[in-house]
């Protein structure tokens, strides 16, 4: 039986690990009372290279790690700027609640990591988090969710301004 057990392991490590480009999304990999939701290539390549899943479910519940908001080379710092990146993460967010089979009605709880002084956002706290606060308002609808803002020194990567992390309750 361990063996079995043992040898069922090895193949969903094989399998998770041995992916090609032609990889239908999401890739789903199971897990102790859930699974591991993984809606991108790139999230795949995060799950392999730094062993972190970005989104986890276990039972009826999903967890999804941070998604850092920042800038890309050659990008703004100005606001409009930042809200085209704010949205862009919130679509990644987007992506990954789709594969777990939810959307944003779904999330209970945001916990939001806020540089405030960086190089990659021009303006102060307030001006930042007004435009964070507006584009996440396109996302988040009544009945609002629970939500934590944190300051913080630094994000990795250095680029970072803002890191998203959810928890969602799954319909049934």
């Amino acid at each position: 039986m361990f063996r079995a057990a043992l040898s069922m392991v090895g193949l969903v490590i094989v399998s998770a690990s041995s992916l090609a480009a032609e990889t239908k999304w999401p890739v789903i990999i199971p897990s102790p009372n859930g699974e591991v939701v993984l809606a991108s290539e790139g999230e795949k390549r995060a799950y392999d290279e730094y062993r972190y899943s970005a989104a986890r479910r276990v039972d009826n519940m999903l967890y999804l790690s941070g998604v850092v908001i920042g800038r890309r080379e050659n990008e703004g710092k100005d606001v409009a700027a930042f809200k085209q990146q704010v949205r862009r993460g919130f679509e990644r967010i987007k992506a990954t609640l789709q594969a777990a089979g939810a959307d944003f009605s779904n999330v209970v709880m945001v916990n939001s990591f806020h540089v405030w002084e960086t190089p990659n956002f021009e303006g102060n706290r307030r001006a930042q988090f007004d435009a964070f606060y507006e584009v996440a308002g396109e996302y988040f609808k009544a009945p609002y969710l629970a939500w934590t803002a944190v300051g913080t020194t630094a994000l990795l990567p250095d680029t970072g301004i803002v890191e998203v992390q959810l928890v969602v309750r799954l319909p049934k």
